[in-house]
């Protein structure tokens, strides 16, 4: 048995610019954060038969890798040459399309567990850069690269996207003292509206495609802003990152009708009007968490978001990264797995 704990992110800035369309032309700048709230994969390799079973939102019984419906669990199985004889349960802190980076943490949660199956250690550039190659590449998934990265890396992370795809992952280097006011002050509700992010991002690598020059234009600011914001809290300027918020998401909401709406306006003129300095919508828009920085207004933004029916999700910092919560796969059951692989595999 081996159990996989990866964090769900928040990003703080520079947003979408970690789409090919935009990094391979301009590069890319993300600022984000791991959050301590997870999704949870267990791996196994059953003793009784050689079937794949998959567990999620749906269950799955099968007797080979390729007749999995659930398409990140098969092309992870593929990527390991795994045929049959594995069990996959995931379970997460959050529901999927909340624009938290779900499917990335599963794919993420999921490879590390199959690296510590198969007895492969990984370092997490490669870990994120294979979950990367799965979505993009193989998947052609209209998605960036932020989701998979902070899945592996988590903490308050900096990533440089250069025009070729590379990617370079530094710590923010933040005080103690930033970090926990920005724990204090920023505050997440959950809408209650879920999307679906591909196709909102769809429609703006779309644009990007055919190189619109209000999407481009809006992604250089946003990316702008995100630089600035974390020049200011290295400066220790809190207050500057929720004013800061507020310009980014007009930025945001330019990109496409599908990133606001008039629930998600009118959420945030109540939230402006009871303490909010700033805020935006979690991921591509449209849905899922809405994040909002306040100082001395949180308990009057808090009535307020509950009087229109939003939960709030509270938080600390993750630091950590996927990792290897539990692993007590015994030497049979590797011997097993392994030889259900394909000979050129089988070491």
């Amino acid at each position: 048995m081996i159990i996989t704990r990866t964090p769900f992110r928040i990003t703080l800035g520079g947003g979408g610019t970690d789409l090919p369309a935009y990094y391979s032309r301009h590069g890319g700048f993300i600022f984000a954060a791991g959050l301590d709230k997870y999704m949870f994969v267990y791996l196994n390799t059953p003793i009784v038969d050689d079937l794949v079973r998959v567990k999620y939102s749906e269950s799955e019984i099968v007797e080979d890798t390729e007749q999995v419906r659930h398409t990140l669990a098969r092309q992870a199985l593929r990527h390991f040459d795994i045929r049959n004889g594995v069990e996959i349960i995931s379970m997460a802190d959050v529901p999927a399309g909340t624009g938290l980076g779900s499917s990335s943490c599963y794919l993420v949660g999921l490879l590390n567990g199959l690296h510590t199956l198969c007895r492969r250690p990984v370092a997490r550039q490669e870990l994120a850069e294979e979950a990367c190659h799965i979505e993009l590449d193989l998947l052609q998934k209209p998605i960036g690269k932020q989701d998979q990265y902070m899945a592996a890396f988590g903490g308050i992370t900096v990533l440089e996207i250069d025009r070729d795809g590379r990617v370079e992952v530094s710590d923010a280097g933040l005080s103690p003292d930033v970090t926990e006011q920005l724990e204090s002050n920023i505050l997440l509700f959950y809408t209650g509206l879920s999307r679906s992010t591909e196709r909102i991002i769809s429609a703006q690598v779309d644009r990007l495609a055919k190189d619109e020059a209000q999407v481009t234009d809006n992604l250089h600011l946003i990316k702008e802003i995100g630089r600035e914001i974390l020049a200011e809290l290295r400066k220790g300027s809190v207050r500057r990152f929720g004013e800061l918020l507020d310009d980014h998401w007009r930025a945001k909401k330019k990109l496409g009708s599908d990133v606001a709406g008039r629930r998600i306006d009118h959420l945030y003129e109540v939230a402006r009007a009871n303490g909010a300095m700033g805020g935006k919508i979690s991921g591509a828009g449209g849905g899922g968490f809405f994040l909002f920085y306040a100082e001395e207004g949180k308990k009057q933004l808090r009535a307020a978001m509950e009087a229109e029916g939003l939960r709030e999700m509270r938080f600390r910092f993750d630091l950590e990264g996927s990792k290897v919560l539990v692993d007590l796969l015994s030497g049979e059951q590797y011997r097993a797995l392994n030889a259900r692989r394909k000979p050129a595999l089988a070491k």
